[in-house]
């Protein structure tokens, strides 16, 4: 009798073990460039839900009960860290009493050690939070699929060999993307190089192609600026000969439109985020199609060109599974 205890003692926790392995993960992410990065990477074997809608402030921005269930829920989520999320960071933490086994992702904070954390005016040094932003760099993205892959892996070994092909796929786009992005930022003329953006976003974009982020709009509290702010930027807009000033998608422009008008210059079109171009269903709705759309609207106001780009295909990459 206790032979056959044992037997169906054994039997069962390999079935479970098996249950294990072959289960969905369910994979819980932040902003949509993350999500869609994940989604290239795990495709058809993970049940992924982005929590941050498109348009909204992702800093702060709140998760409201039904993502709190989301969460709470989740084999796995995936942020970008750097103090972006901690809303969604400390519900992860509160849910580990009710589901232990959740496990956490942070892919900034993997990405790069704090030596090279970015401070700014939208993220100064004294309030230890750097600039966030370090999607908008292809070669960080690249750095996020990896990341994903080995954690995808870690936890659902059986499909090993479908993650590392969906991510070598789409690295490879992204390397593309980052050359073409290289190509055409060099054929804005040298003096062009500079951007003022609302909401400093492109901190970690800039070095990497040989621009410089002039300033910042919006203020580090993420209220509108003073008049003093307003001034100083102005003053310097004038000093440092900038052509342009890009509106974001998220934020007013009744303030972007004063300050071009004071300061004579060009106000040119939105450069987005985490907010992906087209339908929910068009092919340029993901991560690569929205950087498309960023260096169109950036590099030609400032008197480049994007040809470069032409032949990069914003569509995902990911091998449906049969």
């Amino acid at each position: 009798m206790l032979s056959i205890l044992l037997l169906l003692s054994t039997n069962f926790e390999s079935s479970q073990d098996s249950f294990a392995l072959n289960k969905t993960l369910n994979v819980v992410t932040s902003v949509s460039p993350i999500t869609n990065i994940v989604k290239n990477v795990g495709g058809d074997k993970i049940t992924l839900t982005g929590l941050v809608p498109e348009g909204v402030n992702s800093h702060t921005y709140e998760p409201v009960p039904s993502d709190i269930v989301k969460l709470g829920k989740a084999d796995l989520v995936i942020t970008n860290g750097l103090y972006l999320e901690d809303p969604m960071e400390r519900i992860v933490n509160t849910s580990l009493n009710t589901n232990p086994n959740i496990q956490l992702l942070k892919l900034g904070d993997n990405a790069v050690n704090p030596t090279e954390w970015v401070f700014d005016f939208s993220f100064p040094e004294e309030q230890g939070h750097p600039n966030p932003h370090l999607w908008l760099n292809p070669s960080y993205a690249m750095k996020f699929a990896n990341l994903t892959k080995d954690k995808l892996v870690e936890m659902d070994p059986n499909n090993t060999a479908y993650y590392t092909e969906n991510t070598d796929k789409y690295v490879a786009l992204l390397k593309q993307l980052d050359e073409g992005i290289k190509e055409a930022t060099q054929s804005i003329p040298t003096e062009n190089r500079k951007l003022i953006t609302y909401h400093d976003s492109w901190a970690y974009f800039a070095p990497r192609y040989n621009m410089t982020v002039i300033g910042a709009v919006q203020p580090s509290d993420f209220s509108e600026p003073s008049p003093l702010d307003i001034a100083k930027l102005i003053d310097q807009i004038k000093a440092e000969n900038v052509s342009a000033i890009f509106t974001s998608e998220v934020f007013s422009n009744r303030i972007t439109d004063q300050i071009a008008n004071e300061a004579g210059i060009e106000i040119v079109q939105t450069l987005s985020d985490d907010a992906l171009p087209g339908n929910l269903t068009a092919p340029n709705h993901t991560y690569v199609g929205m950087m498309l759309e960023n260096m169109k609207n950036m590099i030609v106001p400032l008197g480049g060109n994007v040809s470069s780009l032409s032949a990069v295909n914003p569509a995902n990459t990911y091998t449906h599974a049969p």
